[in-house]
């Protein structure tokens, strides 16, 4: 929203810090895990951007945030209920979000590009809405997205694989102490 690609780890802290401020709304039936390691996982690297997260963030920018997941061409809004003026755009692939932006023309410097879209009558953002989830189906007829459910990987030191996140974190789970001593097992 700022333009800025190194924010990531400031956004990390107020995800942690708004978590761990209110038990009562992000307890442990809420967040379907236990508040201190997901606490310590949100401010790490391995941010695992889920409805939380998002619905935390549209509250810290007092935007609405419309999340397209290009797999099911659905439209996640965060922040709907809270009314708010503006509205910015992702697309997620399965792995991790990207924002979305209108050019003025192609090739135009980063600064130029609109991420913040007011909201309209009708809670819509007018033909902006059309050319996301433009861009979505095209994605999605293009399969650029991963399919966490379903991928398969196999860890190039020990040979094991895995299919689908549910495995792939059972296996990371198993080899968590060995991957942060050293980088002795990828998964590709």
């Amino acid at each position: 929203m700022e333009h800025d690609k190194n924010k990531a780890p400031e956004l990390r802290q107020v995800i942690a810090a708004t978590v761990a401020s209110d038990t009562v709304k992000h307890s442990e039936a809420f967040i379907g895990k236990s508040i201190i390691p997901c606490v310590i996982y949100m401010s790490s690297i391995y941010l695992c951007h889920c409805a939380i997260e998002l619905s935390i963030l549209a509250d810290y920018y007092g935007r609405e945030i419309a999340a397209y997941d290009i797999q099911t061409t659905r439209c996640d809004l965060y922040g709907q209920e809270k009314k708010y003026s503006e509205r910015v755009m992702l697309i997620y692939d399965g792995l991790h979000y990207d924002a979305l932006a209108i050019s003025p023309f192609e090739g135009a410097p980063e600064e130029f590009e609109q991420t913040i879209f007011p909201v309209q009558k009708g809670r819509t953002i007018g033909p902006a809405e059309d050319l996301a989830l433009k861009l979505v189906k095209e994605q999605q007829r293009k399969k650029t997205y991963t399919d966490t459910a379903n991928f398969t990987l196999c860890c190039g030191v020990c040979q094991i694989g895995v299919i689908g996140q549910k495995q792939l974190k059972y296996v990371d789970q198993i080899f968590i102490i060995a991957r942060h001593e050293s980088d002795n097992h990828i998964f590709s």
